[in-house]
Parts: C-alpha cells; sequence; structure tokens
C-alpha cells in the first residue's frame, strides 16, 4: 500500500468512526428526556352546576362545599380571568345574580373579574365557569424498539416520559410555564427592621425560639 493510499485510508476510517458515533439525524430519542417527551400548556375550561332555589334559602351544604371547593380551585390558579356565572333567565334572576356575585366577592373573587349573565331553561342551576391552564404529556408505552438492540447506543422512545408526566402533575399552576406570575407586595416593616439591624452591625435574620432549634442525635 503506497503513503498516500495509507493517508486516505486513515481519513475515511476517521470519518466512519465519526458517524457512528455522532447523534442519528432520524426520529431517534435525544438525551434529553424533556426534549423528547416535552411539557405542553393548554387552556382548559373548569365548569361547575349548583342548584339554586332563592337567595333567602341559599345552596344546600353538599353544592356549598362544591362552590367553596371550585372557587379556592379558581383562586390558587393566581385568578387566570374571569369568573363566570350564568343564572336562570327568569324573574329572580336579578336576586340570583346578585347572591352569587356577593358570594363570590366575599370569597376572595375581585368584583372587576366577576362576569354574570342569564341563560333559558336549565333546570334551574346556575353554572360558574372559568378558563385554567392545563399540564399535558404525550402518553408513554413506546414499544417500538428492542431494548435488547443497543448498537446504535441510542436512547428508548420513553426515556425521560414517566419524569416529565411527574413533573406536569407537581406542578402548582400551569400557568407559571406559559408566563410568570406577578411580584405581590413588599414587606415594609421587615425591610425596615433589616435594614435597621444592617445599619447598627446586628444579625439581619429571624430569631429562632428553642423549639425551632434542633439537633443530630448522638445515637450510634
Amino acid at each position: 500500500m503506497t503513503k498516500n493510499s495509507k493517508r486516505v485510508a486513515a481519513v475515511f476510517a476517521v470519518l466512519l468512526a465519526g458517524s457512528c458515533a455522532g447523534p442519528n439525524s432520524g426520529n431517534s430519542p435525544m438525551a434529553d428526556g424533556a426534549a423528547n417527551h416535552p411539557i405542553t400548556v393548554e387552556p382548559a375550561t373548569k365548569s361547575l352546576q349548583v342548584s339554586f332555589s332563592a337567595g333567602d334559602a341559599g345552596l344546600m351544604p353538599d353544592d356549598s362545599a362544591r362552590f367553596d371547593e371550585f372557587v379556592q380551585s379558581y383562586l390558587s390558579s393566581d385568578g387566570t380571568g374571569a369568573m363566570n356565572v350564568s343564572v336562570p333567565d327568569g324573574p329572580g334572576s336579578a336576586a340570583t345574580i346578585e347572591y352569587f356575585g356577593e358570594r363570590l366577592a366575599s370569597a376572595g373573587v375581585p368584583r372587576s373579574r366577576i362576569m354574570v349573565g342569564t341563560h333559558q331553561g336549565g333546570n334551574g342551576h346556575v353554572e360558574l365557569g372559568y378558563m385554567a391552564y392545563v399540564a399535558h404529556v404525550d402518553s408513554c408505552g413506546d414499544w417500538s424498539q428492542n431494548a435488547g438492540d443497543t448498537l446504535s447506543n441510542m436512547p428508548m422512545p420513553n426515556f425521560g416520559c414517566s419524569v416529565q408526566h411527574n413533573i406536569a402533575a407537581q406542578i402548582d399552576n400551569p400557568r407559571d410555564l406559559v408566563v410568570p406570575r406577578a411580584m405581590g407586595a413588599t414587606d415594609a416593616t421587615r425591610r425596615n427592621g433589616v435594614v435597621t439591624a444592617y445599619e447598627k452591625g446586628t444579625p439581619t435574620s429571624a430569631t429562632k425560639t428553642p423549639d425551632q432549634s434542633v439537633a443530630v442525635s448522638d445515637v450510634h
């Protein structure tokens, strides 16, 4: 073999090795589970129907509990949009709207976000609804590849799927993945206390009580 032939063979071997070790340009999963199974955030309508007869009677205990739970779910979702209230059209519609409007306001829903209206029929049911966000990951269980065939040294299709599902299920408010929450109001009293302690050269951290102190056990 000539000297030039050896050089060509060496270059070809390096290119061949690089093509074997490089990433697959096909549909093979990447080494990033989040890229293989991304979390998507989609809007979803949350709704509730409760029976209501008159303002002086209010809601029945079961409906009242469901109503309170529904409102708390709305508030915990950082108030994503308006709370819609639709009552049956009729002589008592104005009183029903007033009842639910006041109850929502007393529960902490801003009045500017309470949208009211009427509907025909409904068997006396009052309908409430709001727009929320839901975190979604495609289903796992893709066993199209042979797990015993590792020649390609590429991740399996299910790589990272269960982890992504767990993360999506633990997100308190999926809307946080779309837009960050606004900062809350600062605690002026605490801020002044920390600045004053800093200027005096004293510790700025909160003082712990004896029952808040912990120690590592010396039991062997």
